[in-house]
């Protein structure tokens, strides 16, 4: 058969159903028959790649934060004026979220399971640490430029950039009906944009 010669092929293609169902029903919604009609493969060899559900569900995880990563490690943040690179930051988050969606949904979905999946995974733990490591040396430089105040931890940081865009759309509906805006109309959101870009700048500035 061709799955079995080309098994590269076959594995990105449930894993590519598996996004999608999980981003649609959630890990407890999701069906493990509609994801291998979808990829055109059996179940045999989605439990062949994959382990199991769960297994799977991880590995879709594990492939949307390495998407994420990688996105910004190509924004170079290591390279720009500290300023500038807090700002690209933010832009990129907010932006990613937004073009993104499934990504929120598959969050959302492993904190209902308390984390359980990341928690057995070196690789999510491996790339959040060059993470890491890249907002601290932004940060160290820009208190050395005097631009920023001492002592600002990274990983809060990126917890309130991430926070301010996520919460925001997580709660789009209720937050809409509570104070009568369509929050996401275009004019909403890029004043959402503006807002997150200020107050990350402000909170570190010195």
């Amino acid at each position: 058969m061709k799955n079995h010669r080309d098994p590269g092929r076959t594995r990105g293609r449930i894993l590519d159903a598996a996004l999608a169902e999980f981003a649609r029903h959630g890990l407890g919604g999701a069906r493990v028959d509609r994801i291998a009609e979808r990829a055109g493969a059996n179940k045999r060899m989605l439990y062949y790649y994959f382990g199991d559900k769960d297994g799977l569900f991880l590995a879709a995880l594990e492939n949307r934060y390495a998407h994420i990563r990688s996105a910004e490690r190509s924004l170079q943040l290591e390279h720009l004026d500290p300023r500038e690179a807090l700002k690209r930051l933010v832009e990129f988050t907010w932006k990613y979220f937004l073009e993104h969606p499934e990504f929120m949904t598959l969050l959302n979905s492993e904190n209902l399971h308390k984390g359980r999946h990341v928690k057995n995974s070196k690789r999510v733990r491996d790339m959040h640490s060059t993470l890491v490591e890249t907002l601290r040396t932004v940060l160290r430089r820009g208190e050395a430029q005097g631009l920023f105040r001492k002592g600002v931890d990274p990983v809060q940081l990126y917890i309130s950039i991430a926070g301010e865009g996520y919460f925001y759309l997580s709660n789009r509906y209720t937050l809409s009906r509570i104070f009568d805006r369509d929050l996401m109309a275009p004019r909403a959101l890029a004043g959402r944009a503006r807002h997150i870009t200020q107050t990350i700048l402000n909170s570190v500035r010195r």
